[in-house]
């Protein structure tokens, strides 16, 4: 695989893991109750953002080459109702769409990346798919990191530079 291509894909499967890792390190802070609680009766949990982002995975990464990435197996609609009530199932269910995605992403090969693909018959490039994928991953991954901060509130434990602390973070950085 050419450079580009080579440093695209690498990239692309740095930033996926970096929102994983924060979905992640938010998780590891909650106990699981919080999993289940709603800041109103509008507004998801943890666990309606996990299982809605877990079916996107699989439906999207599943034979991604192939099919469209919205199977008729899947049911969005259902993804907005708990599903899962135990904690440790829910988290089986995160784990097995990022292991979809990046089992997906690990095959690509170069001439892969300017195929065309299809997410509800709408034709794209695999790079543009793979964009797509990432921006809505990293909006549920911030609603997930805002949620466990709510939830959390003063014993929240900051996942980046805590406030007031650029100018030490950054002469850090310097001296390593």
């Amino acid at each position: 695989m050419d450079s580009i291509a080579a440093s695209f894909l690498q990239t692309a499967i740095k930033r996926f893991y970096a929102c994983k890792d924060l979905a992640d390190k938010t998780f590891a802070q909650l106990q699981p109750a919080d999993f289940f609680w709603q800041p109103n009766e509008a507004s998801n949990s943890l666990a309606i953002i996990i299982q809605h982002m877990s079916g996107n995975m699989i439906s999207r990464w599943t034979n991604f080459l192939t099919e469209d990435g919205e199977k008729p197996w899947r049911s969005r609609d259902k993804e907005f109702t708990l599903q899962f009530t135990e904690v440790n199932a829910l988290l089986q269910a995160w784990e097995q769409g990022w292991r979809c995605l990046f089992d997906a992403l690990s095959a690509l090969t170069e001439d892969d990346l300017l195929k065309t693909i299809y997410i509800r018959t709408e034709g794209q490039s695999v790079i543009d798919a793979i964009h797509r994928q990432l921006a809505h991953y990293g909006y549920h991954v911030g609603q997930i990191v805002y949620l466990g901060r709510l939830i959390k509130n003063e014993t929240w434990q900051t996942l980046s530079i805590a406030k007031g602390q650029s100018e030490a973070y950054n002469q850090q950085m310097k001296k390593s």
